[in-house]
């Protein structure tokens, strides 16, 4: 009886214990890195490669430029386009030569002193016919000479007026128009895709990986330079059941490394709502402490440097104010 009753003392003291040891106060996990996969939807030669793997580059700096003989060409036609469709509507927006309209110009004054010799030349047989002098058909003449003279001036008026418009009818106008909007419009498509023949670095990175060398050629869409910009390195670590309850996002962590120095803080940022490993059996209080959940967390970009995608790291949470935590049975 007594090797049974020591054992039963030596269970009963390692239970007790684990009742009055504290939970874990730090977490196992390890860096990653979401890297940006820098590509051309265009297919072509890799004419320059301006970076090479473990290299800095400050946003916009160039990375890579495929050859570009054939869109640089669309665009100057486009361009050409687009101008001889500027000059098209601005000769039908236009007025006649100046010359041509000096002489209708002419025109309309020599109408109107035609106009005013009738005016008096009928105001003369007007009075002529009151005393008797002259006939009913000497004024219906000067009657009728000053109405050609009126509709002469109005004439020439019309004919000047039309000079100085447009050459070209509405109709025409409104077509050379919708041609040139038309024209700008594949000017800026042709330019765009000779942009796409390049790329510059869109934020701050580091060069993590080049995959096609100079004078290869890159089908349309692969990947030709790989990024990490610090503020993509992220902390990925995983909580047991029973203390993910008392994590929530925007809380601050400490994180340590091998070789990272000081402590590197960090902000919670997603907390996983499903365990990643779910036992085959019903859940109990044994089977729980199984249970673990995924927690991610961001460093500061400028503390991000610190870190590798893969390293692992120890994460701790911060203490509460009363001291130790409480101790869990």
């Amino acid at each position: 009886m007594r090797p049974a009753g020591t054992l039963a003392a030596i269970l009963l003291a390692a239970l007790s214990a684990g009742c009055e040891r504290a939970g874990p106060s730090g977490f196992q996990g390890y860096a990653e890195g979401e890297f940006v996969l820098v590509a051309s939807p265009y297919a072509g030669t890799l004419e320059r490669l301006a970076v090479a793997r473990g290299q800095q580059v400050a946003a916009g700096a160039a990375l890579f430029a495929l050859e570009s003989a054939a869109e640089q060409a669309a665009v100057g036609e486009a361009e050409a386009r687009v101008g001889t469709a500027r000059e098209r509507l601005a000769n039908l927006e236009a007025a006649r030569r100046k010359p041509e309209i000096e002489a209708l110009q002419a025109q309309v004054a020599s109408a109107a002193a035609e106009r005013r010799l009738a005016v008096e030349q009928l105001k003369q047989q007007e009075r002529l016919r009151r005393a008797g002098y002259v006939s009913q058909s000497r004024l219906d003449e000067a009657q009728a000479a000053h109405d050609r003279a009126a509709a002469r001036v109005e004439e020439a008026e019309a004919q000047l007026r039309n000079a100085r418009a447009g050459i070209g009818r509405e109709a025409e106008i409104g077509a050379a128009r919708t041609e040139l909007q038309a024209a700008q419009a594949q000017l800026a498509q042709a330019r765009w895709r000779l942009e796409q023949k390049s790329a510059a670095a869109p934020a701050a990175a580091l060069v993590q990986d080049t995959f096609f060398s100079q004078g290869e050629w890159v089908p349309a869409g692969a990947p030709i330079v790989s990024l990490l910009p610090p503020g993509n390195i992220k902390l990925r670590f995983f909580v047991p059941e029973t203390a993910v309850g008392a994590i929530r996002a925007g809380q601050p962590v400490s994180v340590t490394c091998d070789g990272c120095g000081a402590p590197i803080a960090a902000t919670v940022s997603f907390v996983s709502a499903q365990p990643e490993y779910t036992p085959p059996v019903i859940y109990s209080r044994e089977s729980r402490a199984k249970l673990v959940f995924l927690v991610e967390a961001k460093p500061k970009p400028e503390d991000a440097t610190r870190l590798h995608p893969g390293q692992p790291v120890d994460v701790s949470l911060p203490q509460p104010a009363g001291g130790e935590p409480k101790p869990a049975s």
